[in-house]
């Protein structure tokens, strides 16, 4: 589970796709870091990520972590977006996990990631659903 402090410092990646854009080699970083690996610059501009993309690998998880279990078989992919940016995301909206494949094209959509019942705490994210 994410802690509620770790989740609300991640509001601006985790809710709107913010990523940091070097102002020197103009590489995209999602999540944002201090410094850019690809020049070591440490000026950076925020950018919102696009939400198209297409499934660069994936796996279908089937004896899932605490907190999940209600969301069995529980498919997830790495999604390439549109800027070259990979994220690791859930994927929602599947009648059948083996629908996915790799290369399919998905789109990104603000969703329930998990809830902790003890605590009342719900947690969003984007998962990856067909375009």
């Amino acid at each position: 589970m994410i802690s509620p402090g770790r989740s609300w410092r991640e509001f601006p990646q985790r809710y709107r796709l913010e990523a940091a854009k070097c102002t020197s080699c103009k590489k995209v970083l999602y999540p944002p870091r201090v410094v850019c690996p690809a020049c070591r610059g440490a000026e950076f501009e925020t950018v919102v990520l696009p939400r198209d993309g297409k499934v660069v690998t994936f796996t279908v998880v089937r004896v899932p972590p605490a907190g999940f279990t209600e969301q069995t078989p529980l498919p997830i992919a790495l999604v390439e977006l549109m800027e070259g940016v990979r994220i690791m995301v859930q994927v929602g909206d599947l009648a059948d996990p083996e629908e996915l494949q790799i290369g399919m094209p998905v789109r990104l959509e603000f969703r329930r990631i998990s809830w902790d019942g003890e605590a009342g705490l719900i947690f969003y994210g984007h998962k990856a659903v067909k375009s």
